[in-house]
C-alpha cells in the first residue's frame, strides 16, 4: 500500500491550459469578486424594479425572499455566508444591492469569501477529479462504478428533494382547506 502523501496529488504540479493551477485559482477568485462587485451595483443601481427585470423573473420568489431575509438579519456577514450556500450565492449579491447593505462592509466580506471558498473548492474540486482520474488508470472498471454511483446518488437526491417538496406544498394546503371547513358556520 502507497503512503497517503504519495496517493494524493501535489496541487503546486498542477496546470491547465499551460498555466498552474494556483494562477487559476487567483483569477478566478479575482473574477468572482468583480462579478459580486457588479451584481451589487446592478440591484444598487435597479433597487425593487431589479425584481420585474428580466434576470429577476430568473430568480424564484422563493429564493429572493431567502435572501432578503438573510441580508436583514445578518447584514454583510450573510454576503461572506452565501459563498457556502449554493442558492444564496447566486440571489444574495443582488439583493444586498437592493436592500442598500453597506457597501464597505460588502466588500470585505465578498473579498473574505473569495479568500476562503475559491481556494478551497478549486482544490477540492481538483482532488475530487485527479483522484478519480487516478483510480480511472489503475481500473476503468471502479471508475465507471464510481462515476454511476455518483450519478444514481444525484438523481435519487433530485427525485427525494422533489418529492419533499411536493409533500410540503401539499401539507400546506391541507390546513387551511381543513379550517375551513371547522369554521364553517352552515354545518352548525
Amino acid at each position: 500500500m502507497r503512503p497517503l502523501s504519495a496517493a494524493l496529488p501535489d496541487p503546486t504540479s498542477a496546470s491547465v491550459f499551460g498555466l498552474p493551477l494556483w494562477l487559476w485559482v487567483v483569477l478566478g477568485g479575482a473574477a468572482l469578486f468583480g462579478a459580486f462587485q457588479a451584481y451589487y451595483w446592478i440591484g444598487h443601481a435597479l433597487g425593487p424594479r431589479l425584481y420585474a427585470s428580466r434576470v429577476g423573473r430568473r430568480i424564484r420568489p422563493e429564493h429572493v425572499r431567502a435572501a432578503e431575509n438573510a441580508v436583514r438579519r445578518w447584514g454583510a456577514l450573510a454576503v461572506y455566508g452565501c459563498f457556502w450556500v449554493p442558492v444564496l450565492r447566486h440571489t444574495l449579491p443582488w439583493v444586498a444591492g437592493v436592500l442598500r447593505v453597506s457597501y464597505p462592509w460588502y466588500v470585505v466580506a465578498s473579498a473574505l469569501g473569495c479568500l476562503t471558498w475559491v481556494p478551497v473548492t478549486s482544490f477540492g474540486l481538483y482532488s475530487v477529479i485527479w483522484g478519480w482520474a487516478g483510480l480511472a488508470g489503475e481500473s476503468p472498471l471502479a471508475a465507471g462504478a464510481v462515476a454511476a454511483a455518483v450519478v444514481a446518488a444525484v438523481v435519487l437526491l433530485f427525485r427525494w428533494r422533489r418529492r419533499r417538496a411536493a409533500r410540503r406544498a401539499e401539507e400546506a394546503r391541507l390546513p387551511r382547506s381543513s379550517e375551513a371547513l371547522c369554521h364553517d358556520d352552515s354545518h352548525a
